[in-house]
């Protein structure tokens, strides 16, 4: 099998599974209890926090685990809207964004919110312009994220936060696809709230952390418990956050190294397609993207009916978000950035990851090439 996947999920790395192991078993208990077991486990939870933290420059305190990148974007939201109910009920967001953002906003819209989604260019990027002359004084949160889940393409997160700043508004950004790829370092980023997942750096799935900068207001979504300073309620999953931890730390300690390798496979990926198939469009492909993913229409063929035939040469890859199969839809990050319907629809997603090597590539060329010919060729005889 070859798998171009990685941004729907990574596997679980060895050195990850060993960190969590004793966490299941030895050193099993509850981090809120008092005996023995439990201040082991305490221990490693906020050895953890520390951990995640550095990783992208916060303090410890600043770091609450959630058990998903969605319910930390939800936490995010809900939360800012919940604290500011009385003072403002409109977000400033992009037409591009996760479901796990996008369908938030829906929901708070429902509920009597004003919700702006922001256009992109036909490289898929927000303009900082256009945040800024869609505040009003009722705008309570700005939420873009770092980078796209379909194109890899990066915000310019820097110019929008500083927008943010100048107008005291909280900004939040989903940086799930950007972190272990590309530097996510707060401060840098100018960020108020900041979301990132551990099965997406090859740690464990249900365990995902959300960034909240000291002196942000911001009110449970969970309640219950005391657990993570209040804010967000439930029996922490120590394995897991120690999961998340080691595999954060291993993706930032090779971050430099692995970027540069991925990024010459990306593109080797890319050349060879546009040589040798007519009428591809690399989407986004002149804009900053993270070093990984490669979105691809390939006019005249269904996008599904590529996959199909990948998978049965034994090769994973997806039509855009993991979130959205099944959607009969076409994907709207493409289609906000001017794709047409069948453009939309012919649509492939790469995204590379460690296991990766050039062989696998130089197969999976060869094989879109002769799938691409063969379903082109079927359309044709068809019409």
């Amino acid at each position: 099998m070859i798998y171009l996947d990685h941004n729907a999920t990574t596997p679980v790395s060895p050195e990850v599974l060993r960190a969590m192991m004793p966490f299941f078993q030895d050193s099993f208990g509850n981090a809120s209890s008092f005996y023995r077991p439990a201040r082991t486990a305490r221990a490693a939870l906020e050895a953890s926090r520390e951990k995640v933290a550095r990783c992208i420059g916060a303090a410890p305190q600043e770091i609450v685990f959630t058990g998903s990148g969605t319910e930390s974007d939800n936490l995010a939201i809900r939360g800012v809207c919940r604290s500011f109910k009385g003072e403002g009920r409109h977000v400033i967001t992009s037409s591009i964004e996760h479901h796990a953002v996008m369908k938030t906003c829906d929901d708070l819209e429902q509920q009597g919110f004003t919700i702006t989604r922001l256009p992109v260019d036909s490289l898929g990027r927000v303009s900082p312009d256009d945040v800024r002359k869609s505040i009003t004084p009722r705008t309570v949160l700005i939420s873009i994220m770092t980078a796209n889940n379909e194109t890899g393409v990066i915000q310019p997160i820097e110019a929008i936060s500083a927008v943010a700043r100048e107008r005291g508004i909280v900004f939040h950004t989903d940086a799930v696809q950007a972190f272990g790829k590309i530097p996510v370092k707060v401060d840098e980023l100018g960020v108020d709230l900041l979301t990132i997942s551990a099965h997406k750096v090859y740690g464990p799935k249900g365990v995902g952390a959300l960034y909240i900068r000291k002196g942000t207001t911001i009110a449970p979504v969970i309640t219950g418990g005391k657990h993570e300073r209040g804010i967000r309620a439930g029996t922490e999953n120590i394995p897991a956050i120690v999961g998340f931890a080691q595999a954060a730390e291993t993706a930032v300690q090779h971050l430099g190294e692995e970027s540069v390798r991925v990024a010459k496979l990306r593109d080797l990926l890319e050349t060879a397609i546009r040589e040798k198939i007519e009428n591809v469009q690399i989407n986004g492909s002149d804009a900053p993207r993270v070093p990984n993913t490669s979105s691809i229409s390939f006019a005249s063929v269904d996008g599904e009916s590529i996959l199909l035939h990948l998978d049965l040469r034994g090769i994973c890859a997806s039509t855009g978000s993991a979130c959205a199969t099944g959607s009969p839809q076409p994907s709207h990050v493409l289609s906000a950035m001017g794709l047409s319907h069948m453009q939309a629809q012919s649509a492939i997603r790469f995204s590379l990851g460690r296991e990766n090597s050039r062989e696998d590539v130089e197969r999976t060329i060869e094989a879109v090439r002769e799938t691409i010919e063969k379903l082109r060729g079927i359309s044709s005889v068809q019409a």
